[in-house]
C-alpha cells in the first residue's frame, strides 16, 4: 500500500519517517501513565485509554513499516476505539451525562465517522477526521466553560486542526518535498491524544477536591 509521499518503494524501511515519528505515540501514553499515576487516577478507564494510546503508537508504526491490509488494519482499530473510549469516559465521569445519552451520542459519533470514511479520495482521506474535529471543538468549548482554569482540550483543538493541514497536504506536495508531511500528523497527533488525556485527568482530579495534587502537577 502506498498512501504517502515518503514510500518509494515495497521495502520494510521505506519510511524511515513515518515510522521512527510513532514514538511520539508511546511518550504520550508514557507522560499520560506518569501523570494518572501521580494523581493516583490509574483506573480502569484510564489503563484502557493509555493502553489504546501505546496501541495506537504500535499498529502505526507496523503499518508503516510493512504497509499491507493486516497492518493497516492494526493501525485504524485502535485510532476509533480510542475515539470511541475516549468520548465515553469523557461523557460519563466529566460531564456527568446519563449512560442513556452517553450511549446514543458515542453511537452517533461512530454513525458519523463510518459515513465519512465513504469519503477517502477527499482531502487526502483526511475527511474521515471531520467528526473527531467537530466533538473536539464542542468538548475543547464545554470543558473551558466548567473548568476555567484549564484549557487543554481547546489546545488539543488547536493542534489537531494544524496536523489535519500537514495530513490533507502530504500527497500534494510530494514533488516539492519527498519526504512529504505525514510524520509531522504523527508528532502533532501524539501532542494532540496526550493534552486530550491530561484535561480529562486535570478535571476529574479537580472535581475529586485534590487541589494540592492538582497544582503540583501542573508542574509537570
Amino acid at each position: 500500500m502506498d498512501f504517502y509521499c515518503e514510500r518509494a518503494g515495497p521495502g520494510l524501511f521505506a519510511e524511515p519517517l513515518n515510522t521512527l515519528t510513532n514514538l511520539s505515540f508511546l511518550i504520550a501514553a508514557w507522560r499520560a501513565w506518569v501523570l494518572s499515576r501521580h494523581l493516583h487516577l490509574l483506573t480502569a478507564s484510564v489503563w484502557l485509554l493509555i493502553a489504546l494510546l501505546l496501541s495506537i503508537g504500535i499498529g502505526s508504526t507496523l503499518y508503516h513499516t510493512f504497509a499491507t491490509g493486516w497492518a493497516r488494519l492494526l493501525d485504524l482499530v485502535p485510532i476509533l476505539l480510542f475515539q470511541l473510549c475516549f468520548l465515553w469516559v469523557y461523557l460519563r465521569t466529566v460531564a456527568g451525562i446519563g449512560l442513556g445519552t452517553a450511549f446514543i451520542s458515542t453511537l452517533s459519533y461512530y454513525a458519523m465517522l463510518h459515513y465519512a470514511q465513504g469519503f477517502p479520495h477527499l482531502l487526502n482521506g483526511s475527511l474521515m477526521y471531520a467528526p473527531a474535529l467537530i466533538f473536539l471543538i464542542g468538548l475543547g468549548l464545554f470543558h473551558y466553560l466548567h473548568f476555567k482554569s484549564q484549557n487543554f482540550l481547546l489546545a488539543a483543538t488547536g493542534v489537531f486542526i494544524l496536523s489535519l493541514f500537514f495530513r490533507t497536504i502530504d500527497q500534494a506536495i510530494c514533488p516539492f518535498v519527498p519526504t512529504g508531511t505525514h510524520f509531522l500528523w504523527h508528532v502533532l497527533n501524539g501532542v494532540v491524544l496526550y493534552l486530550s488525556l491530561r484535561a480529562l485527568l486535570f478535571s476529574r482530579a479537580e472535581s475529586y477536591g485534590d487541589l494540592s495534587l492538582l497544582a503540583l502537577s501542573h508542574r509537570m
